[in-house]
């Protein structure tokens, strides 16, 4: 196994990793989700803000590592354009060698040259994906933004069915207990019947 096809199956390794953490931060979102909706329903703004900064983070490595992936995912299929040109300039150079006519044909520099260009590319690529992973480490630790966590909390607060006002009330507060139509009139009944006797 060359040192390409190495380089290849460890990124695509890599890649279904990646995707792997992706999922688990997938599922952690929703949980968040789900968590956020409860706080939501009992009147708990505080709890329900740190679930949706929780829910609102698992959302953005997600979608880090997703980009991520897709990355690596890019850089082996280019590696595996790479093998494939090999495998094929090998064979052309072994066909080659017992014509003499084809080899003064062929441009053995040029393809030599297209070699190197693509290995040159490759360093590139790894640097450029260093330099992802540093950005998407560093941009994970960055705080949550605030109209974030509010646009979060009122989707979840829509998707429940529950009108959000801006700071929360208590449970007994957001939702008064109604009194029955009969009481009321009870109630009504009975100041017109102290009017009538004074």
């Amino acid at each position: 196994m060359s040192g390409l096809e190495k380089a290849l199956f460890n990124l695509k390794f890599t890649a279904k990793q990646i995707n792997r953490q992706a999922n688990k931060a997938g599922q952690a979102e929703k949980v968040e989700k789900d968590k956020l909706k409860k706080a939501i329903m009992q009147g708990h703004p505080d709890i329900a803000k740190i679930n949706a900064e929780n829910a609102i983070r698992k959302q953005n490595e997600k979608l880090n590592l997703l980009r991520l992936a897709s990355r690596i995912d890019a850089v082996a299929s280019r590696v595996q354009t790479a093998v494939t040109m090999r495998q094929v300039t090998g064979s052309m150079t072994n066909v080659v060698r017992g014509m003499d006519q084809a080899m003064k044909a062929m441009d053995l520099e040029k393809i030599s040259a297209v070699m190197d260009r693509f290995e040159t590319q490759f360093e590139d690529l790894d640097v450029a994906t260093g330099y992802y992973e540093n950005a998407t480490t560093s941009a994970t630790a960055v705080a949550t933004p605030q109209e974030d966590v509010d646009r979060l909390m009122n989707q979840v607060a829509d998707e429940a069915g529950i009108e959000l006002k801006q700071e929360m009330k208590s449970p007994e507060e957001a939702a008064p207990v109604k009194s029955n139509p009969t009481e009321v009139e009870e109630d009504g009944l009975g100041e017109r019947l102290r009017a009538l006797r004074s």
